[in-house]
Formats: C-alpha cells, structure tokens, sequence
C-alpha cells in the first residue's frame, strides 16, 4: 500500500453517489473536516462500523473472484444478491491501535486557507481543477502528535526563509514537502525536499546549514530529532541512486521491532506505516505460509524453501526464517535490498538470501535453485504494489510445479490483483504461456492496516 497521504482518495463504498445524483454540497463544512473527509473517509464512523463495511466490500470484491473462477460472468453490475463465495473470507482482523498510528507522514507546501503559499499540511481539491487549497492536518485521527509538531516546526522555518517555497518546478521556489517517520520507541527522523533551481551549492550550503539550526539549537529543538536527511531534487518523487538523502544531523537510521524481530529503517525504505497491525499482518502471513499446529494450524509441515517476491527490506522472510530451511527473497530497490541483508545479519537470521532486481527478469533464472536436491516444500509470497505482479512473474510461479502453496499480500484487490488471481488460477492458457496446475483460492484473511480509511490489507492463500 502507497504510504503517501493523498488528497484525492476515493469515497467509500457506503458513499459513493450513482450518476444520476448531485453531488452533495460541501459548503458548511469546516476546513479541517474536508480534509478529514479527504484523508480519513471513515473518520465519523465507530470502529465497529468501520469494520463492518471493510467486511462487506471485501466480501463483494472477492465473490467476484469466485464468479470468475466459477466461469459465471454474466454480470459485472451491482447487485443485491453478491454471488456465493467459494472461499471462507474470516472477519477483518482489527487494529491494535486506531488513532495516531501512523509512523510515515509526507506533508506537502502549498497556498492555505488564507492564501498564504509557504503553508504545511495537506491537499482538498486536485491540481487538474486548479482548486488546491493545503490544510494543517494537527486534527487528522491517524496522524501521531510528533509528525503534527514537525510540520508546524516545518512550517515556522520555511516562514522564517527568505527562499520561496517551491508550488510548481517550472515557477521557482525551493521549499517542497517534508517526511517524518516514527518508531514506538518515539525516536524520529524528517527528510526535507528542496528544489535547488539554479542556487550554487555553496548557496545551498548556507540553507541546510539554517536548517541544521533550526532544529538542533532553534524553536525546532522541541521535536527531538534523531534523524534530519536533506535530498536536493528537481522531480517529483527520486531515488537515493537519482539523488541522495544527505545526513545533515543525527542517525543515518532508526530502527522498529516486529514479532520480536528488529529491522533498520532508512530514509526511503518500505516499512508498514502502522507498526502494531504490521504485526497482526506479518503473523497472519506467517501462519498462512508455514502452519504451526501451536498456533492450531492442524499441520507438522515446517522446513523447505520460501520464496518472497517483492520482498522490502525483508520482513515478511525474515519473521517466517525459524520455520523453514532457506529464503531467498527478491525486490527491485537496490537500498531495500541492503537494508535486507542487514536486517538479517542484525537478527542473526542465517537461511536468507536477497536478490536484487526486477522480478520478471530475476525469477525464471531462479527456478531451478526452489528445489532442493531431493524434494522439499516450496511456498511462495508476494507483497506487490498497487500494480500488481508483472505477468512474466505470475507465469514463473504458475509454472514451477514444487510450488504448492502461494500466499498474496493485497492492498487493493479490486485492482490489477484481481488479473493476478484469474491468471494463478485459470484453466491452463497456452496462448498465455500458462501451462502449470492452476492454483485455487482456500482463504482471505482481510488485516485493517489503516482505521478510518476505506483501505484493507487482504492475505490471499492459494494452494494446489
């Protein structure tokens, strides 16, 4: 799941309006709660309800799957009466917690309510309509009370600056969004986004150095930062390859525990933004991949290979290495891939291996390592992003016949997941290169990973 608050976020399904209605007028609401509508759709919902209506969309999303499979495609519609599933869907398994579970927060620069441009928060309206309005966000429900201080503290700097603040690259300006990441422990580190236009570096120089005191001796002390990164870009979202995050002050990482295991946080790395579900999450996928009769999976199977595509900085294998013999683990950002390894060697772990590069292009090649000599059980998991695996990679797991179980980590299945399972579980395509068993659908598992937002984790087991 993108980890990037977005202002543009589609209404739940409780909310969602036919063609033929009006939209309903948003004029007496306040500011802040059309950003709370914006950001936390399901903000005045109880928990309760919030669950209840994750269940049922969840439910609708994969009785199409089993319609699908079932060769039932007679109607794509809305109906009344959702097909019969095929597959138990079990209750969405709740946050621990609720509010300020956040421990990534990007917050943007742009004109506010009173039109002042170096304002920090977050976006009502879109860039296409040319009605971006940016609204402080110190009364979102899932933003933690750190991440609120750092932008204000953000927000006196930038004020502060004779420099302006960057809205558009081809304008000018410099000033651009900050990140803040968080840890249980409280440790935090901000990552400030700044468009050098045609400043020298020396220019740049006497800026960060402003920065640097801002925080470390200024009002900004009072944010206790562990961490301070600067990235100079002129495009929107880079990598640390494009343009690295410069340390200006403090600890290049800081460091989260999960299911007893500790994992290094760099600047741009992948990490669950709700650390406490992250764990509800990652014993789920755990429990799915290796059953263990103590946790009354009914099953003796340990041991054999895990395959983890997609794999971050190794979490997901890192927490299942007691329960098999090898993992190698496969991801495309190189600086993911370091964090992995070191992940490992920080927790001892010594049956992983982590491989860089694109899945489609590195997988085929590994196939012929996933059998042991002898045999052996071979499990597969993905944790993709919103766009799903590449064909090529879906083909590779289809095909490999020691593949008997397949575990699929989703954040959106009504999206290109869902081309993903028809292709795991079709009737062998050869036009499609599909030739493999087909893989069936046993059980979902839905994990709220982001309370009072209509988004939901799903653990998909497949198994042939």
């Amino acid at each position: 799941m993108s980890d990037t608050i977005l202002a543009d976020q589609s209404e739940p399904p409780s909310k969602r309006r036919t063609s033929h209605q009006k939209p309903p007028s948003t004029d007496h609401l306040s500011w802040e709660e059309r950003l709370a509508d914006v950001v936390t759709p399901l903000w005045r919902l109880s928990y309760d309800e919030q669950l209840e209506l994750k269940q049922k969309h969840q439910e609708r999303i994969l009785s199409q799957l089993s319609r699908n499979l079932s060769g039932d495609l007679q109607s794509q519609s809305p109906s009344p009466v959702r097909s019969k599933l095929s597959f138990p869907v079990l209750p969405v398994l709740p946050s621990p917690v609720r509010d300020g579970y956040r421990n990534k927060s990007t917050i943007s620069v742009n004109r506010g309510v009173d039109g002042n441009p170096k304002t920090v928060g977050f976006y009502v309206g879109t860039g296409r309509k040319g009605n971006i309005v940016c609204v402080n966000g110190d009364h979102l429900l899932n933003m933690p009370e750190k991440h609120k201080l750092v932008a204000r503290c953000y927000q006196d700097f930038i004020r502060l600056s004779s420099l302006e603040s960057c809205l558009l690259f081809h304008t000018g300006g410099h000033w651009r969004e900050v990140t803040v990441r968080t840890n249980a422990e409280g440790h935090t580190m901000a990552i400030v986004y700044f468009h050098p236009q045609t400043l020298t570096p020396e220019e740049v120089a006497v800026h960060k150095a402003n920065l640097v005191d801002y925080f470390t001796r200024g009002p900004g002390s009072l944010c206790q930062l562990d961490s301070l990164f600067f990235q100079e870009s002129t495009m929107t979202r880079c990598t640390h390859e494009e343009s690295p995050y410069q340390l200006l002050h403090g600890q290049p990482h800081i460091y989260e525990e999960v299911l007893g295991f500790k994992f290094r946080i760099s600047a741009d790395a992948f990490f669950q933004v709700n650390q406490a579900a992250a764990e509800v999450l990652y014993s789920t996928v755990r429990h799915l991949c290796v059953p263990n009769p103590e946790e009354g999976g009914g099953s003796t199977e340990v041991g054999g290979t895990l395959l983890d595509v997609c794999c971050g900085t190794g979490a997901i294998g890192i927490t299942i290495s007691p329960r098999v013999d090898r993992i190698i683990g496969i991801e495309l950002i190189e600086q993911a891939v370091e964090d992995a390894r070191h992940n490992a060697a920080l927790n001892n772990v010594l049956n992983c291996e982590f491989v860089p590069g694109k899945a489609e292009v590195v997988l085929p090649g590994l196939m012929s390592k996933l059998s042991p000599a002898g045999g052996g059980l071979v499990t597969a998991v993905v944790n993709p992003a919103r766009a799903g695996l590449h064909h090529r990679v879906v083909r590779a797991l289809r095909n490999h016949p020691a593949i008997r179980r397949l575990v699929y980590v989703s954040c959106k299945t009504d999206g290109e997941a869902m081309r993903n399972f028809r292709e795991l579980c079709c009737a062998p395509d050869l036009q499609k290169k599909l030739t493999g068993e087909a893989f069936s659908p046993t059980l979902a598992v839905p994990v709220d990973m982001f309370p009072h937002t209509p988004h939901c984790e799903v653990v998909l087991l497949f198994e042939r």
